[in-house]
């Protein structure tokens, strides 16, 4: 691995790191944010999955998360958002390819060779983080938008992985709206039976545990009806036992101002359940 940035930050240090993953068989990039107590000793990680077209910067930069990682003693991982580099597949717009990976392994081609982004979330990551950084086992995971959808299922998939699960305007039932559609489609192609297994709406039903689990959604966000709709997994969870939290914020859209609005209380949900 190789550290392309470090800054001081908040009694810690906000770093970029760069490294070739076998998963995705390119180099990627990814944040750590370092508390100050990680000076001291080992550190519960939460990961943060951004949306679409963004990548590690996105978060680091505009969420204000790092102040709130320092005050609970929380390690914060921001992987990019899809493979990268010349040699892997990318299409014109912004909703498939190169920064919209969806979290999803790929089954088609030509994304089969590199889009293996759940497999490098759930498995390849946490692995590096606790093999080269101060950092114990115990994990959440939280994102935004298309990152939103990515920690849903992440979770939904994976009992005992993770402490605790949070969302900012998650794309709660890709299989229902455009963006999921779309990306379904083409990464996993045409069976729909085979994009349930990424799809926190079809997962919830049949979750094996019961994580604690917060959604915020801007009553403003321009994609709230169309590409949204968090009344179709928060129906699914009800119908299902699951207890979660879902918070309409009046006047809020899609952008980070609103996720820096309330990533202090997701960090706190977050740490109750890291300690």
């Amino acid at each position: 691995m190789e550290r392309v940035e470090s800054h001081a930050c908040c009694g810690g240090r906000q770093e970029v790191w760069s490294h070739r993953s076998a998963t995705l068989g390119c180099q990627m990039r990814f944040a750590v944010y370092l508390p100050p107590q990680a000076q001291a000793g080992r550190l519960p990680v939460l990961y943060w999955l951004s949306g679409l077209t963004c990548n590690e910067q996105n978060f680091i930069t505009k969420a204000g998360a790092q102040r709130y990682a320092a005050e609970h003693g929380v390690i914060l991982v921001a992987p990019d958002t899809s493979p990268r580099g010349d040699g892997v597949a990318d299409a014109e717009g912004y909703d498939l390819g190169q920064g919209a990976g969806f979290y999803v392994d790929a089954t088609q081609q030509p994304w089969a060779e590199h889009y293996r982004m759940y497999h490098y979330v759930a498995n390849e990551l946490p692995a590096l983080v606790e093999a080269h950084f101060p950092a114990t086992a115990a994990r959440a995971i939280s994102g935004h938008s298309m990152g939103g959808h990515g920690a849903l299922v992440i979770a939904l998939k994976n009992p005992g992985r993770y402490r605790s699960v949070s969302a900012f305007a998650p794309i709660v039932a890709p299989s229902q709206v455009p963006w999921g559609e779309k990306a379904f489609a083409a990464y996993l192609g045409e069976d729909r039976e085979a994009w349930k297994q990424y799809d926190a709406t079809e997962l919830v039903a049949s979750a094996s545990e019961r994580l604690p689990l917060l959604i915020d959604q801007g009553e403003a966000d321009e994609f709230l009806d169309g590409q949204l709709r968090p009344q179709l997994f928060a129906a699914a969870a009800t119908a299902a036992g699951y207890p979660i939290t879902l918070r309409l914020q009046p006047g809020y859209d899609h952008s980070y101002y609103f996720i820096a609005s309330f990533i202090g209380e997701h960090i706190a949900h977050h740490a109750a359940a890291l300690r």
